[in-house]
């Protein structure tokens, strides 16, 4: 409904009512409806899935269309960065936001900070989607109420063509709510469990919930030792608890993302039941690591398998933990993907040791043999120490191409030294494409950075703590914050209108009149700001 729409609608009501709402202004209450658009959680959950099943077309048809992210931790965050993307880019299209496990476990438990092994409150997960949300919607009234009071100023001008033209702006307006991808870990518990807490994620606002297929009481973060995975009828009737939650709730293209640690875990908890030969069960068990016994020898307790008609038992360890076989962590994150696709996954997650573009398409190659528009979101994490892992490659390939790396330490490649030589800059270009590159030969459809704002926030605090404390004093805080807004533009710089203070004022206005004392006048020192 356009703005004038909106404001013909509710004068129709206003008149309905025998004067008895003739002190209610029509042109008000359109500006609040359209400065609330989402009503809901619900409400963004579906919008943003159309926005997602969008983008995935657009990719299959042209995988330079690929989608990003940066982890936010806070609602303030994910709205500066919001900002900042309509400020820089004039469009928030193919840009989400991710919400992180390891920064609510970090950041946001009651408990105080957590390691990323699901021992947060699993409703901090919830709450803090729909904190991102209510900063996002605070986003788009702000600057709404911005062009409201454009539109003001222009008729009070008597500048028709200026007035019109804010009016377009008001009716093409684009929001900055965008989808959100959301981490369920391994589901914090059972399928209902994870059902359950789906079903709170969604409502709060969530599109896409990503799961992975570690065992829920041993989880670990995906770039630790130790982690444990389970077998696939039991992630699968996750991923179906998953689905069941987005019917119920109405969001019927809700995305589910599947995430398989299987490359970095090496252990099981259980083992699969299996019902014939080459079944998911007995494929899962084909791989855990057993020696032939005698059914001599066997002993209470033993796990006893039939492999090719000679009895194995698998090798349980003191932790009564089973052990899959080296070196099988690619063809078990192939079976895994392929088997999440088959079983109601909309998007994969294979979580790797490094970022390495041949690595990831080597494994995609094989899941496409199978399903062939098979996608991924891919982790870009802070837990990869990019220019050393990068410089390494580019060493790597200049050594399996015969030229000279002499001038080279490999295992020195931090050194600041090589930041200006041939092999430094040749890194920075791969780590410069490396998106880009994974999109179009691995399959990558979404790239996300987990915890930018983890590290974004602890370097700049620290800059700030080094030079106010130091001999900069005052000047510190001055030169490197605040002349940087302004001349940046920085939209916070004027932090009471950020944090609502004209949207309290025109407020006032609608509810008071001439009687309303109002925050923004010629003694705010905002105004030094203008």
């Amino acid at each position: 409904m356009s703005y004038q729409e909106h404001i013909n609608t509710t004068n129709a009501l206003i008149n309905s009512k025998n004067g008895t709402w003739s002190s209610i202004d029509a042109e008000s209450v359109a500006r609040m409806r359209l400065q609330n658009r989402f009503k809901t959680g619900l409400d963004i959950a579906k919008y943003t899935a159309a926005i997602m099943r969008t983008d995935m077309a657009a990719y299959d048809a042209d995988p330079s269309k690929y989608t990003q992210s940066l982890g936010c931790w806070h609602g303030f965050i994910a709205q500066q960065k919001m900002i900042s993307i309509k400020k820089h880019f004039g469009s928030t299209q193919r840009r989400y936001l991710y919400l992180s496990g390891w920064m609510v476990a970090a950041l946001r438990s009651e408990f105080g900070p957590l390691p990323d092994q699901s021992m947060h409150e699993k409703t901090s997960v919830p709450a803090l989607i729909e904190e991102l949300y209510t900063f996002l919607r605070q986003a788009d009234s702000r600057e709404l109420g911005g062009l409201f009071r454009d539109i003001d100023i222009a008729r009070a001008a008597g500048d028709t063509t200026k007035e019109q033209e804010l009016l377009d702006s008001v009716d093409n307006y684009q929001t900055h709510v965008v989808p959100i991808i959301a981490d369920i870990d391994a589901g914090f518990g059972n399928a209902e469990a994870t059902y359950l807490l789906a079903k709170k994620m969604i409502e709060a606002g969530a599109c896409a919930l990503q799961i992975e297929n570690q065992v829920s009481d041993e989880k670990q973060c995906g770039h630790q030792d130790g982690k444990v995975t389970v077998p696939h009828e039991d992630f699968i009737a996750k991923i179906r608890a998953c689905r069941y939650a987005f019917m119920e709730l109405g969001v019927e293209d809700g995305i589910i993302v599947t995430r398989t640690d299987s490359l970095g875990a090496g252990l099981t908890k259980q083992i699969a039941v299996s019902n014939k030969p080459g079944d998911i069960g007995d494929q899962y068990n084909s791989f855990l690591d057993c020696e032939e016994i005698d059914p001599a020898t066997a002993q209470n307790g033993d796990v006893v398998l039939n492999r090719d008609g000679k009895l194995m038992r698998p090798k349980r360890l003191p932790s009564n933990l089973f052990r899959f076989r080296p070196d099988t962590g690619e063809d078990r994150c192939v079976l895994d993907s392929i088997t999440s696709l088959q079983n109601g996954a909309d998007l994969l997650w294979i979580e790797t040791e490094k970022p390495h573009v041949e690595q990831i398409a080597g494994m995609m190659d094989r899941v496409r043999e199978v399903v062939p528009n098979a996608k991924l979101v891919y982790n870009n994490s802070p837990s990869f120490n990019w220019t050393l892992n990068f410089r390494q490659q580019v060493y790597d390939a200049m050594v399996s191409e015969g030229l000279d790396v002499s001038e080279y330490e490999r295992n020195d490649l931090m050194n600041v030294k090589y930041d200006a030589t041939e092999l430094g800059i040749a890194a920075d270009k791969r780590i410069k494409s490396f998106q880009a590159d994974g999109a179009k030969r691995a399959g990558i459809f979404h790239h996300l950075i987990t915890l930018p704002t983890y590290h974004t926030a602890a370097l700049s605090t620290d800059n700030l703590a080094k030079e106010y404390f130091g001999e900069a004093g005052m000047l510190g805080y001055v030169l490197n914050v605040q002349r940087e807004e302004i001349r940046q533009g920085i939209a916070c710089v004027k932090h009471q209108n950020m944090a609502g203070s004209d949207i309290g004022d025109d407020h006032k206005e609608y509810f008071a009149g001439e009687a309303a004392l109002k925050a923004g006048g010629v003694d705010n020192t905002m105004n030094q700001f203008s």
